[in-house]
């Protein structure tokens, strides 16, 4: 269905403050736009832009307090919002208005089934019950593409994978058909593939049920494959509006034009440092098989996580695997540092073998191989400020640097990685995600390395922070002759940062080569299917054909 011309809400002149011990903290400034029937609105920026803040008034979805709604205006389908008492709101959410959320799994209730959690939204409403509603369930599920439907419906959210449980929010906000679907960052922490599969679901069912959608993003390849129109926000303003095309290919806000100029083009020249032909690391073999099932009468059966991969990693080289979730990456990682043991395999470091190192020698290897996570908040202690954080590896390996030295150097790492010697006294929650992962950095570094893995570890951040911590990660390269193992699911950030890269299905590495090479002309056709799953902006798409049936 196309897009009507007469909007289904309106909001005008919308601000919010939240208060605090000081002075209140406007996240909100005189916020308008509209989205009309059959429309995709996009709402872009990075993160504390106000985005979520807006569009969760819209649900009400703010406390008040701390929230506090000090002017605008809301009208939705001629009705005032900010005027609805709770029994509106509740006959508004879920019916007409609906939201999906990020994180699928804070949101769904791990002691119900999903088939439970989608029933509960008919009867809320008073749109059935009994023994016909199971039916209606198992539809909707096929609806959005759960396969075996039938069987599922009794499963928990635990046994669904990150793109399935979202898949199952997409479900519970579409159960009654709503006239707006609100999707806050709905494919952030998704695939490649998984997040291609999503936004196709999301325009198959706008097509079917003429609903408008307002997705809030900072993944500006989504917003280009997705939106009809555009807005801009920064620091709860909106700094731009205006169609898609017009809004990525000739952007007016200085904001806007810093925003397109940080995605990652695959410019080779960011691989600046040349190659040495030592080989560092050399795995080979390697597999990680688990056993599944338990009991007397339960039948056995064995998962491999890792089946048979070998590949070799040079001084100052750095690798990317990529695949989606479930493919082995992560887990080569936590052999590579014996934090899991290997069915089978060998990897030799500098020529020994990793796997039979004990002791002292295991001591000295961990000094050597680092490791940054996908979350670095949950990856350090919040009770340690971060001059304890970054010194820590000191008082492990205690013949990195004397004591007397410690403060020093960590002011030293601190200006290495783009922060204020000021930042040393603070704790983690203090800071951002882009700040907390240089900090993890800062930390990796502290112990001297030569390999650092990176697991993830730009996936969630907004994307001009991502670029500045692949340009901090480059410069380090150069800098210090630093080698990296860069495990990821983004392609775009890859082709800007490995030299070499290996790609994983089920455990195995089904295709490996020079990064242009790869991108350019891949020869598995696994490879070609994740490249091509990578968004392409709207207006160069061909029309899409509605479902069948």
């Amino acid at each position: 269905m196309t897009a009507s011309d007469k909007p289904i809400l309106r909001i005008d002149g919308l601000t919010v403050d939240f208060l605090s011990e000081g002075d209140p903290v406007r996240a909100v400034d005189n916020v308008s736009f509209d989205v009309c029937p059959g429309e995709t609105l996009v709402i872009l920026g990075e993160s504390g832009s106000g985005k979520s803040v807006s569009t969760g008034t819209v649900m009400g979805l703010i406390d008040c307090p701390p929230g506090d709604i000090v002017s605008g205006t809301l009208v939705f389908d001629g009705t005032d919002l900010s005027r609805l008492d709770n029994e509106g709101r509740r006959e508004l959410n879920g019916r007409r208005i609906a939201m999906i959320f990020q994180d699928p799994l804070a949101y769904l209730n791990p002691v119900y089934t999903v088939g439970r959690q989608i029933a509960e939204v008919f009867e809320s409403h008073g749109a059935g019950e009994g023994g016909a509603m199971r039916g209606r369930v198992v539809r909707l599920l096929e609806r959005v593409g759960i396969p075996e439907a039938e069987t599922r419906v009794d499963y928990y959210p635990h046994q669904f994978s990150g793109g399935q449980r979202q898949r199952v929010m997409i479900a519970m906000a579409i159960a009654l058909e709503p006239d707006i679907l609100i999707a806050d960052e709905p494919t952030t922490a998704l695939d490649v593939s998984v997040q291609a599969q999503i936004l196709d679901l999301l325009r198959d069912l706008q097509r079917e049920t003429g609903m408008a959608l307002i997705m809030i993003t900072h993944d500006l390849e989504v917003a280009a494959a997705m939106a009809d129109r555009i807005i801009v926000m920064n620091a709860g303003k909106v700094v731009e509006s205006g169609r898609a095309e017009d809004v990525f290919t000739n952007p007016r806000h200085s904001y806007t034009r810093r925003l397109m100029s940080a995605v990652p083009h695959g410019d080779p020249k960011k691989r600046s440092r040349p190659v040495e032909q030592e080989v560092l690391l050399q795995v080979a073999d390697l597999s990680k098989h688990y056993k599944l099932g338990s009991g007397p009468f339960a039948p056995k059966r064995e998962f491999k996580a890792v089946d048979d991969v070998s590949f070799t990693l040079r001084r100052g080289e750095t690798v990317g695997i990529v695949g989606e979730s479930g493919s082995g990456k992560s887990s080569i990682a936590r052999m590579l540092l014996r934090l899991n043991e290997p069915t089978s395999g060998s990897a030799l470091f500098a020529g020994e073998d990793i796997f039979k190192l004990e002791g002292r020698a295991l001591n000295g290897f961990r000094r050597k191989v680092q490791m940054v996570f996908q979350d670095p908040f949950g990856s350090m202690n919040p009770r340690m400020n971060v001059r304890s954080i970054i010194s820590e590896p000191w008082a492990i390996h205690r013949d990195i640097l004397p004591r007397q030295r410690w403060n020093e150097r960590v002011v030293e790492l601190l200006e290495l990685v783009g922060l204020k010697p000021e930042h040393a006294e603070r704790y983690p929650h203090q800071f951002s995600g882009g700040q907390r992962q240089r900090i993890a950095i800062a930390r990796a570094l502290a112990s001297e390395p030569e390999l650092i893995v990176c697991d993830e570890a730009v996936s969630a951040l907004d994307v001009s922070i991502q670029m500045q911590v692949i340009e901090l990660l480059a410069d380090l390269r150069q800098r210090l002759g630093l080698s990296y193992i860069f495990i990821t699911h983004d392609l775009p950030i890859v082709r800007q940062f490995a030299d070499r890269i290996l790609v994983m299905q089920r455990g195995k590495i089904v295709e490996e080569g020079e990064t242009e090479a790869l991108f350019v002309s891949p020869r598995h056709e696994y490879t070609r299917a994740l490249l091509n799953a990578v968004p392409q902006p709207k207006w160069l798409q061909r029309d899409p054909t509605p479902l069948a049936g």
